[in-house]
């Protein structure tokens, strides 16, 4: 066992004394720079913390000594402050930052996390201390959950991983294990949070006092337990001054229960509401017995003026209640951008429009304002195909649409050609389309894709996944990469086969302006290897290839090999899941040496063994 340094154990002892408090803790700020700023990135979260606290009630915001430091050694410390906070938070969730990598921007899809980007440049130590309550909280609703337990959710203790994550090393004393601790010491930096039922009762409003929540997700709310539905309430009404955005998950409601949430979020005498993200996700809202929407969400729509996204998914929403909804949206002052009413059984909803001439008119705001339209899982077919494209000719500003997994055929995608024509051409054309599974046929991808004119803007995504629609569409698929300049294309299981792959790589435009491409579950086997190779070579921006389950054979290494060499540090991803290939032969073809940011370009499967067949049906 290796003796610790001198460093480690004055580290150790600096620590302990920040944590628990001496003396001359004031002291540590006349350090010289060097040492302050190597005590700054070792110190331990709760360390940390308390000597960042103290640096700003001594000298305001931002400030750093009692004494005459230049503004420049302010800022230098400010920032050796914030560089130290993303360390820790690094280090502890480093899920959490490539997921704020993958997307530089949030988006209307997620609107929960709009509190995370209130400033353009994250706070650290914000982000940290609301992630940390987080893991409390859903560890001490684990404990809650159980039958046997009975007793107060403040004082259940937190384990000693958690402790130990933020560096308390003074044994497990009264206070610092308690939740009720983590919540007033940190709950002041807390935005967005999570909670389960339990914590659905007066005694949490207490605890989160100090929180000033933007975003609140409750999970598994019944309206058989009552108490559950009324801490909600008394939760909405402490946060309805900062609150924006609404979540449930899992929850089971009644009308009643429904309108007393919903009448929780007005403010005092107010007859709008601030809220600007509303997501009601795999629950029922809606009675079975009654037609109607229930009173109070027909309310919190009509009032939405702030209202921005708004997310119906698998609720067991009906064709009426869907027709009642858009009904009630065309009629308020609102400006949604994004909707979302998906995994519905709501076959024939827009058929209600058409057979009471109800007009989506230019005065309307929502049709004005809508730009992402997600109708995904609703059962369509041809007939509500026609009535869609009717509605969507309405909406000059729609630039992302998904009707993925209707079953609308070839007869419901020309329908729609109309439509998609006028999109390509406006002055702001549509950027995003997804057609998955829609039991559409090369036939009818072929007539749109034949339909569509030159797009005056690249198409940013298309998607046509999980359509059989075999090798004879690889030509009019070349084609569209040329006219449509996509760049993010999925064309996942569509049967192309090796003819169509080798179509594609015959066809070929000269220059490709594709950035991410899925192929996969193609069952090209070579071909595929030799079309990824040419495309790479008509592609000088793409980053990232899905060639999985093509059923790709040994030969087919030192193809790859070569054209990771072609992409000369470019291509960022190749995924080769579910081709089996011997792991010897990987290792002896160097195919893992090519490396994006420290780890292997291309994904191979986790079990590498020349004697298991597999098959990429579904």
């Amino acid at each position: 066992m290796e003796a610790p340094s001198l460093f480690s154990l004055c580290m150790k002892t600096v620590s302990v004394a920040i944590i628990h408090g001496c003396d001359y803790l004031h002291d540590i700020f006349d350090l010289p720079s060097y040492v302050f700023d190597n005590l700054i990135v070792n110190l331990p979260p709760l360390a940390l913390h308390n000597l960042h606290q103290l640096s700003n009630d001594d000298c305001g915001r931002r400030g750093f000594t009692a004494y005459s430091i230049d503004n420049q050694r302010k800022r230098g410390r400010y920032d050796e402050f914030d560089a130290a906070w993303k360390a820790l938070y690094k280090k502890r969730w480093p899920e959490n930052i490539k997921r704020m990598q993958t997307t530089s921007s949030v988006t209307l899809e997620h609107g929960v996390e709009i509190c995370k980007s209130v400033n353009h440049s994250p706070d650290w130590l914000q982000l940290y201390w609301e992630a940390h309550l987080q893991n409390c909280l859903d560890e001490v609703a684990e404990r809650a959950l159980l039958p046997a337990f009975d007793g107060h959710i403040s004082g259940v203790e937190v384990s000693d991983s958690i402790l130990n994550s933020i560096g308390y090393m003074g044994g497990r004393t009264h206070d610092y294990s308690r939740l009720s601790y983590h919540c007033n010491k940190f709950g002041q930096y807390a935005r967005c949070l999570r909670l389960q039922s339990v914590f659905c009762v007066a005694e949490t409003c207490d605890l989160l006092k100090t929180c000033k929540l933007q975003a609140l997700t409750f999970r598994r709310i019944m309206h058989t337990y009552f108490p559950h539905v009324a801490g909600l309430c008394m939760l909405l009404k402490q946060n309805r001054e900062t609150l924006l955005s609404i979540e449930l998950v899992y929850s089971q409601l009644s009308p009643a229960c429904v309108n007393q949430i919903f009448n929780s979020i007005y403010k005092e005498g107010a007859e709008t509401h601030e809220i600007r993200h509303l997501s009601i996700r795999s629950s029922v809202i809606f009675g079975y017995k009654s037609s109607l929407i229930p009173d109070g969400l027909s309310s919190f729509l009509s009032a939405g003026r702030a209202l921005e996204t708004l997310c119906f998914y698998d609720t067991r929403m009906g064709p009426k209640f869907a027709n009642y909804i858009f009904s009630t949206l065309l009629e308020s002052s609102g400006s949604l951008i994004s909707l979302e009413i998906s995994d519905n059984e709501i076959a024939g909803w827009l058929s209600g429009f058409h057979k009471k001439s109800i007009s989506l008119s230019s005065q309307s705001n929502i049709s004005n304002s809508l730009k992402v339209l997600n109708l995904r899982g609703n059962n369509f077919c041809k007939v509500d195909a026609e009535y869609l494209s009717q509605a969507l000719i309405k909406m000059p500003n729609l630039r992302s649409l998904d009707i993925s997994e209707n079953p609308i055929e070839d007869d419901g995608i020309r329908k729609l050609i109309p439509y998609f024509i006028k999109a390509f051409e406006k002055v702001y054309p549509i950027s995003d389309i997804k057609l998955d599974n829609c039991n559409l046929s090369c036939l009818g991808v072929t007539d749109l894709l034949r339909s569509l004119p030159m797009s005056k803007e690249p198409l940013n995504s298309f998607s046509i996944a999980d359509n059989n629609l075999g090798s004879s569409v690889a030509t009019v698929l070349a084609k569209f990469l040329s006219t449509s300049h996509v760049r993010v294309l999925n064309i996942e299981g569509i049967g192309l086969g090796t003819t169509g792959f080798q179509e594609l790589e015959k066809e070929m435009p000269n220059k490709v302006e594709v950035v991410c491409i899925n192929i996969s579950k193609n069952r090209g086997g070579i071909r595929t290897a030799h079309f990824v190779s040419e495309l790479i070579l008509h592609a000088p921006d793409l980053v990232a290839v899905n060639a999985g389950y093509n059923f790709l054979p040994l030969e087919s290494l030192p193809i790859i090999h070569d054209l990771l060499r072609q992409s000369k540090g470019k291509l960022e991803h190749l995924d080769l899941s579910g081709n089996i290939i011997p792991c010897s032969s990987v290792k002896e073809s160097r195919i893992l040496e090519f490396q994006y940011r420290g780890k292997p370009i291309v994904t191979f499967p986790p079990y590498l063994s020349s004697s298991i067949l597999h098959d990429d049906d579904p």
